[in-house]
């Protein structure tokens, strides 16, 4: 199933994709849990949907999304996880996953435009698979780390390759106001399969830019996880980012930065497309 928040007459809801594509069951009117976070930590998704069955409330067509996860506790985001990113940057490789941090309100939601800061015009593509965690754990191990995943989304970490730089810590290229896009929904395990064979293609205005497939990760999904456990806990609704193919914009010659005007998309299959347009701000 496709789950997923949005905007309703200017309140935030929250709810699923009915089966044939077309229509939206709004689950937060019908009195379910607060929000999209909150059903996943009661493990309550499964049988809200059994509840509310398949007759829309509202068409997705138009739809005001919100990112599917608004309210994380936490975002830990995965750099340097693609070989071919490796090579095109000339870093990683040390054993141990790279492990940044975005804050929940650098994001936007699918069809928000991502915003190139006035500061500087470097802002940078990477398109992510995004999974978000549905059950709890500290020091999980790798061999259960799947059963804590409530679903998978896509991401883009907009850079801002300039800040990025500055020193040896990413934090501020990162975390500049609506530069990480994340969306249209969050689609459950059962519908994904095998998340290893999940294929990632980032177009910047129609132009492919980045092609992978998931088995090309460094740190597959079971281990980002159980890594990332054994310095924090994860809880319901926590986003891990898990890193970027090769072909971003600063390893190019000459490097292709994102504009005001521009548009890109991160299509995951079988997830669908995370599109933004971009804007100066």
């Amino acid at each position: 199933m496709r789950w997923l928040s949005f905007l309703r007459d200017g309140r935030a809801t929250w709810g699923y994709v009915t089966r044939d594509g077309v229509g939206v069951v709004d689950v937060g009117a019908r009195g379910g849990p607060a929000d999209l976070k909150s059903a996943i930590a009661a493990d309550a998704l499964a049988g809200l949907a059994a509840r509310h069955g398949d007759t829309a409330d509202l068409p997705l067509a138009g739809l005001e999304y919100l990112p599917p996860i608004p309210n994380p506790d936490k975002i830990l985001c995965v750099g340097l996880n693609y070989k071919a990113h490796q090579e095109e940057t000339g870093r990683g490789g040390e054993g141990y996953p790279t492990i940044f941090v975005r804050f929940a309100n650098a994001q936007v939601a699918h069809g928000a435009p991502m915003v190139r800061p006035q500061e500087s015009n470097t802002l940078d593509y990477e398109g992510e698979i995004a999974l978000v965690i549905g059950r709890a754990g500290r020091r999980i191990p790798r061999e259960q780390a799947l059963d804590h995943v409530a679903g998978y989304s896509i991401y883009n970490d907009g850079s801002v390759r300039e800040f990025q730089r500055q020193t040896s810590q990413f934090t501020p290229g990162k975390n500049f106001a609506a530069t990480g896009g994340f969306g249209p929904w969050l689609m459950t395990p059962d519908e994904v399969g095998d998340p290893r064979r999940m294929e990632l293609i980032t177009r910047l205005n129609g132009q492919e830019m980045q092609r992978a497939t998931a088995d090309l990760m460094v740190f597959d999904f079971a281990a980002i996880i159980a890594y990332c456990s054994t310095f924090t806990e994860l809880v319901p609704g926590d986003v891990l980012v898990t890193g970027t193919p090769g072909g971003v914009g600063s390893a190019r010659n000459p490097p292709v930065y994102m504009d005001a005007g521009d548009l890109v998309e991160v299509a995951v299959s079988p997830i669908g497309v995370l599109r933004n347009p971009v804007v100066v701000g």
